[in-house]
């Protein structure tokens, strides 16, 4: 599996971190918690989009695009890693940003990742909630082509074959981390909603013949639509990599109890598991992808899916800029505030 066939310009700092959670492992009771850091990969602080820009600006650039187009949900983490992306290449960007959550609030409008968005000097447009966001893209790019643009139109997430190959390099990236430190993964878990991180970790994953599982925690989708987005994505990813029929349906296995009322709306196990990460292990999780991710494992160990001396890491996909806009789910009681 030679991924430097592959074209790919370096956007962001890799090797992340592969750190202990030890006060966390403690306060749980087990198992032994490790944490990948993809929030540290540094492009305007950072996330698990970083890895899959890299693939696709490189085909972007081969592709003579002068601009990037992409969509996501109002707070989205790829949106502005994808700004930053171009701003680092001297691209355009122009952001289709969707109101999946109907909050108006100006925290949310306007603050945490829409800021960031507009300070790498992309142009944001808003789409309601439920539009074919891919459709609208092909549309605008559509009129840019007639105006004599070159956009270049990546999808939301970043979720494609190109973008998947960002995880399977993770996938390596890991495996190698693990050998180099003598340590058994178990288990892998992390936050799953655009599908291309699951989909490349398990291509990675199985191609290596590492016999790392790997468990998405839904935070959209159902399990039998999430299940079967990221079987497809991973089935096209592998045949990308001149490898089909490598990954089988019993290699995908997301558990979406933790979505709550829907995607970005806050529930109180995220919010319960953001506070406890953060003051046991001084790491901040955001409140859309890893805060639920998180909450669904610490659920799962509670509830005995795991032993004490297994090893799971847990993949920090990034994104805490969103936590800026959700300040009432983080409020503090009236008597401290006061």
């Amino acid at each position: 599996m030679n991924l430097a066939r592959f074209p790919r310009i370096r956007l962001g700092h890799m090797p992340t971190p592969l750190e202990p959670m030890e006060q966390l492992s403690r306060h749980l009771g087990g198992p032994r918690l490790w944490i990948k850091r993809d929030d540290c990969t540094g492009l305007s602080t950072g996330g698990n989009k970083t890895r899959k820009l890299e693939f696709l600006c490189a085909d972007a650039q081969a592709q003579g695009a002068d601009m990037l187009i992409t969509q996501g949900a109002t707070q989205s983490n790829h949106a502005r890693q994808t700004a930053a992306a171009a701003a680092k290449l001297g691209l355009d960007c122009l952001i289709l940003l969707e109101d999946r959550t109907g909050s108006t609030d100006p925290a949310y409008t306007q603050s945490g990742n829409v800021l960031m968005d507009k300070l790498h000097g992309a142009q944001v447009a808003r789409r309601p909630g439920g539009a074919d966001m891919q459709a609208e893209m092909e549309a605008v790019a559509a009129d840019l082509r007639a105006k004599g643009r070159r956009p270049y139109v990546i999808p939301g997430g970043g979720s494609n074959p190109v973008g998947a190959l960002g995880y399977v390099n993770a996938a390596l990236e890991l495996v190698a981390q693990a050998a180099e430190m003598g340590l058994r993964i178990d288990h892998l878990v992390h936050a799953t909603g655009s599908a291309g991180t699951q989909a490349g970790l398990v291509a990675g994953l199985v191609a290596l013949n590492s016999g790392i599982p790997v468990l998405g925690i839904g935070v959209r989708a159902p399990k039998p639509k999430q299940e079967a987005n990221v079987l497809a994505l991973a089935e096209r990813t592998a045949a990308h990599l001149g490898l089909p029929g490598l990954v089988r349906p019993e290699h995908v296995v997301a558990n979406c109890d933790y979505v709550g009322q829907g995607y970005g709306i806050p529930t109180e196990g995220m919010v319960e598991a953001v506070k406890l990460v953060a003051q046991k292990e001084g790491i901040l999780l955001d409140p859309v992808y890893s805060g639920k991710g998180m909450a669904g494992l610490i659920d799962l160990i509670q509830r005995g899916q795991f032993t004490k001396d297994q090893n799971v890491v847990f993949l920090h996909t990034g994104g805490q800029a969103g936590l800026f806009g959700y300040p009432e789910a983080f409020g503090l009681p009236p008597d401290i505030a006061a």
